[in-house]
């Protein structure tokens, strides 16, 4: 078996029509029947060889490409994740895009503006480390960074999440007409998880460039959090481009599970590697004959005339 099983990757979709309590419904803790690193250890492993068979077949038919969104609170493995799971494709097809707060020049632009600029070309894997998802969550928890947004006059109502959801839902629609195949991922981590992995953030100083004193005060915000992903996966789990929450508690299933979601989402591509035409074969022939003959006469044609010139 090279990735969970069906029935494990159903109970972490949302499926689109329906409303979820996130709270309720998605345990952080959950392993799929698994009880230790050891049990998917070698799954893991055959899982990312896997996705590396994909990626090349994608990289050469260069007809999809994939969008990864990856969506967690702070210290639920995010970075890891990406690291562990790609670390056996190509980078060559492969980027990772990180989205910060946006820039002066961001926000003289439409919320979508610098994603767009960002999406994978074809034959090509992206993943959005955060993701336009941050202007219907974080934006949502914190209005003041609504207000720095230049939006019209009476855009800026409680309407504008409702529509912002619309919006996503059709450029995600959009996308996947053309081709671009979007993905994504929530890492659901609990709370208490949270806080032991920032408390061993302080205590070992190999971790201390990751933690930052804001990722505390942000903890204040848990609840409000938690609300409004839970609103977003209910008006955005569409067919075209389903949420997945993944358990993120233990590392090792988390990894897992997201190298067995990805690997799906690609089995369901029929992916190939292009059918070479006759003239290209000949071509090819005729290169191999030319090889050959390199063994017989070394010697390029042009040194050859000179030779018969003495």
């Amino acid at each position: 078996m090279t990735q969970l099983p069906d029935k494990v990757l159903k109970r972490l979709i949302v499926p689109p029509g329906t409303r979820i309590n996130l709270r309720r419904d998605y345990d952080p803790g959950y392993t799929g029947g698994l009880s230790s690193r050891g049990d998917a250890g070698e799954q893991l492993a055959e899982g990312i060889e896997r996705l590396a068979e994909h990626q090349d077949k994608l990289y050469a038919q260069n007809t999809y490409a994939l969008l990864i969104n990856l969506q967690a609170m702070d210290a639920a493995g995010k970075d890891s994740t990406i690291k562990h799971v790609m670390s056996g494709v190509n980078p060559q097809g492969v980027q990772v895009k990180s989205f910060k707060v946006p820039s002066e020049e961001e926000l003289d632009h439409d919320y979508l503006w610098r994603n767009f600029l960002a999406l994978p070309g074809r034959g090509n894997i992206g993943i959005f480390n955060r993701s336009y998802y941050e202007e219907v969550l974080v934006v949502r928890v914190h209005k003041e960074f609504l207000e720095r947004q230049q939006l019209p006059p009476g855009r800026k109502t409680d309407t504008i999440w409702q529509r912002r959801y619309e919006e996503i839902n059709n450029f995600e629609k959009y996308l996947s007409d053309n081709g671009i195949v979007v993905l994504k991922i929530f890492l659901n981590v609990s709370k208490e998880t949270q806080k032991k992995r920032f408390l061993e953030r302080i205590d070992e100083p190999e971790k201390n460039w990751k933690f930052s004193a804001t990722d505390v005060l942000e903890r204040r915000y848990w609840e409000q959090y938690m609300d409004a992903y839970e609103e977003m996966f209910n008006h955005t789990s569409t067919p075209w481009a389903p949420w997945y929450i993944v358990p993120a508690d233990h590392k090792w299933f988390t990894r897992l599970a997201v190298v067995s979601i990805i690997n799906a989402m690609l089995g369901r591509l029929d992916l190939a590697y292009p059918e070479v035409s006759p003239e290209k074969k000949e071509a090819l022939m005729q290169a191999r004959r030319m090889l050959e003959d390199e063994e017989r006469d070394p010697a390029p044609p042009d040194r050859k005339k000179k030779k018969r010139k003495r």
